[in-house]
């Protein structure tokens, strides 16, 4: 999904939604669990009732790995019901080194045929890069999360010398985070 065609939709609908799908199996309704592909018919259901609201869908992996290829099987029937000209997310916090998170990409963005991923950057550029390589394929990339262990890392502060001011003695402080995210935003632009 282009850039353009995202702008359209949030205009089109006046929203930002994101609807996620985050399928809990053992969460589902009880009518539903019978059901010989029960994650698939509640994620139809949610998608019927909400097309014509949200500019995405967020499905977080985890939820359809732990299935194995039931689940697989699942998420994938799921990406090929959303409506084309809704955003396609896979929330799988990929992030490995650099063959590998090109493995990931072509697996989410050839094969599972998402518009989105999120990305762990921590790993540095050569984790990150093989996703930003795809045309009209987004890449969302972790800097700054809400769980407790945030703090653990990413609210770190650095202290750097900041060579801009002319002089070497001049130190800059900054959190981790913030950090991240001025590398991810430079990477985007050498894209």
């Amino acid at each position: 999904m282009t850039r353009k065609q995202l702008v359209e939709q949030v205009q089109l609908k006046k929203s930002y939604l994101t609807v996620g799908l985050d399928t809990d199996i053992t969460k589902l309704p009880k009518h539903l669990r019978s059901h010989t592909d029960a994650v698939f018919e509640f994620n139809k259901a949610i998608i019927d009732a909400t097309h014509d609201l949200c500019v995405s869908y967020k499905i977080n992996t985890a939820f359809y790995e732990s299935q194995g290829l039931k689940g697989w099987e699942a998420m994938e029937k799921t990406v090929n019901y959303i409506p084309k000209n809704i955003l396609k997310i896979a929330d799988a916090k990929r992030g490995d080194i650099g063959n590998t998170s090109s493995q990931y990409a072509k697996a989410f963005f050839e094969t599972m045929n998402f518009d989105a991923i999120t990305v762990a950057p921590y790993m540095g550029e050569d984790s990150v890069r093989p996703f930003l390589e795809y045309e009209n394929k987004w890449t969302i990339v972790l800097g700054l999360t809400s769980n407790k262990g945030a703090n653990d890392f990413e609210m770190l502060k650095l202290v750097r010398e900041d060579m801009n001011q002319g002089s070497n003695d001049h130190l800059r402080s900054e959190f981790l985070y913030e950090h991240v995210l001025r590398t991810i935003f430079k990477m985007g632009q050498r894209k």
